[in-house]
């Protein structure tokens, strides 16, 4: 099977699993009824830093994405049973 393709973004590599995980969580977002700006005030982030990581500038790391469900008021479980994200074989 041939490696999983993606973007080249800020010296990272973004596969289509990582960028639908984005979406959902911009999703998620948006369902909990926040604005970017308003996530951002939640995570003691300038207003920038959600939309960076919406559009695949910035990279969330694990406990980043961890601390962003929590605002979401979302645990992992919940946040990725209900995204379905189809994780490659290879990284």
């Amino acid at each position: 099977m041939s490696r999983a393709k993606g973007a080249q973004v800020a010296g990272t590599v973004q596969t289509q699993a990582y960028r639908d995980m984005i979406a959902a969580l911009a999703a998620a977002r948006q369902a909990a009824g926040l604005s970017q700006a308003a996530l951002a005030v939640r995570l003691g982030k300038p207003a920038s830093f959600v939309g960076k990581y919406e559009l695949g500038e910035r990279r969330l790391d694990v406990v980043e994405l961890l601390v962003v469900l929590g605002h979401l008021e979302l645990s992992f479980e919940a946040f990725w049973n209900a995204a379905k994200i189809t994780l490659p074989e290879m990284l």
